[in-house]
């Protein structure tokens, strides 16, 4: 039912969301590690500080049946609904659209009536995806001005089929149908998102799904077969406009995280491992004279290993990369945050000047080699995955699950899952909350988190 008023949830602009009040709860992608033994499900993680439980995972729903492999869950609406173009200003943030990448199967969970305790309200089966949009493997879902968007990373007739953009409705949930109208040069599908009042669309590539549902090929890695440019499209008409690429040896361009200002045409994209030295890479893409373009603002180098203690994936090259898997800008464009899942790093960058960039925090967690200790446990199995950064930006949460197969590739002896704290100081600089690290989801693991009410990647804005 739409409301009278404007959800209180949304903001015209960042700066008045950086002043919300502070989250309470987070919902949590809590992943099987086997995929078959039994479903995934999205826990719910008390985060209201002096409650008993601050800290723990105080509800779970189970999803329908094992092997969703759930992903990069979204709200049915946010902010974007406040856009002067938006034609259903009265929607409210109620709904959670979970996709499940590997089963291509999407969940609607209402948080509604108990946000303590949400329950699923509808699934989009697979038939009706495929049918409806020609898309399979959903991966990402972020609320638009008219709709939901989500990435489909495969197509209709196969693992080696590349996959799209397609739109759902935000009250009915029904699949709107591709959101491209034309096919464009994009290769692959993997992240999208938007510079709202230019009218313009950016996303990036990963793989077909036989690339990467049993783990990374060595052998198409090597060979520069995985993604390695971004592309910049046309909102309004879903036609592309100009591909971004990085190179050939850039391999997987991942997390795109445009500022936040919709008066800026600047954002950053994280590029996983480079095949040169297995280093690691963040560019800068921007708009300058009306052309696109791209810079390479931070590399993070491999750092040498003993080879038995690496995966027989890295054993060959005697050094652990630092796979940045997800990256995470604070709402008022300053702070960039880099999980490095290989080595256990996770950065802080000042990007208020997005050409230099200037490192002003750093903490290690986990890691392939390091297995840095948290002060609240013993040494860490995984490293920082996904980041989430609450809407004043004064806190920091990461997670230590990727993707089953590749947590199985790349940290053989197995898992044991977390989500670890860190405190943001005034003028930067970071604090890891030693007291605080969840460890008990029941066997499951956790990868994408979202805050109640929004946080710094689930809402997009009209107005400075």
């Amino acid at each position: 039912m739409a409301r009278w008023t404007p959800d209180p949830s949304f903001y015209p602009s960042p700066k008045m969301a950086m002043e919300a009040p502070e989250e309470t709860l987070a919902y949590v992608a809590l992943l099987e590690p086997d995929q078959t033994s039994r479903p995934d499900a999205l826990g719910v993680l008390d985060l209201e500080r002096g409650s008993d439980t601050y800290g723990q995972i105080i509800s779970t729903v189970e999803m329908a049946a094992p092997g969703d492999e759930l992903h990069h869950f979204g709200w049915n609406a946010c902010s974007a609904a406040l856009c002067p173009t938006a034609p259903r200003p009265h929607v409210e943030r109620r709904y959670l659209v979970v996709p499940g990448l590997a089963s291509s199967r999407t969940y609607v969970i209402d948080t509604k009536d108990d946000p303590r305790a949400p329950k699923i309200a509808k699934t989009i089966e697979p038939d009706e995806l495929i049918a409806k949009t020609g898309y399979s493997r959903p991966h990402t879902s972020h609320c638009g001005p008219d709709a939901i968007y989500m990435s489909g990373l495969g197509g209709a007739n196969g693992a080696d089929e590349a996959g799209g953009i397609f739109r759902v409705d935000c009250e009915t949930f029904e699949p709107l149908g591709p959101w491209e109208s034309e096919q464009g040069q994009q290769r692959y599908q993997y992240d999208f998102w938007w510079h709202l009042n230019k009218d313009t669309l950016v996303a990036s590539e990963w793989a077909t799904p036989s690339m990467f549902e049993n783990g990374v090929v060595p052998e198409k890695l090597l060979a520069g077969e995985y993604g390695h440019a971004m592309h910049i499209w046309d909102l309004r008409s879903g036609k592309h406009l100009k591909t971004l690429d990085v190179g050939a040896e850039q391999q997987m361009v991942l997390e795109l995280r445009p500022a936040h200002d919709p008066s800026r045409e600047w954002g950053f994209v994280g590029v996983v491992v480079s095949t040169a030295d297995l280093s690691a890479s963040v560019w800068h893409w921007y708009r300058e004279n009306g052309e696109w373009q791209i810079r390479k603002a931070i590399t993070i180098p491999a750092e040498p290993a003993d080879p038995e203690l690496l995966p027989p994936l890295l054993q060959g090259f005697g050094a652990v990369p630092p796979l940045v898997t997800d990256i995470n800008l604070s709402l008022d464009d300053r702070f960039l945050y880099i999980s490095c899942w290989g080595t256990g790093d996770f950065f802080q960058y000042d990007v208020s000047d997005p050409f230099d960039a200037k490192l002003t925090g750093k903490v290690r967690l986990g890691g392939i080699v390091s297995r840095e200790a948290h002060p609240a446990s013993g040494p860490l199995k995984g490293g920082p995955q996904m980041v989430e950064v609450s809407r004043d930006g004064r806190r920091v949460y990461v997670s230590n699950s990727l993707y089953s197969s590749w947590d199985r590739q790349f940290y053989p002896a197995g898992l044991d899952g977390w989500i670890a704290k860190l405190d943001v100081g005034a003028d930067g600089g970071l604090a890891l909350d030693a007291e605080f690290l969840t460890t008990e989801f029941d066997g499951r693991l956790p990868h994408q988190i979202r805050l109640e009410g929004g946080d710094a990647s689930s809402d997009s804005y009209c107005f400075s």
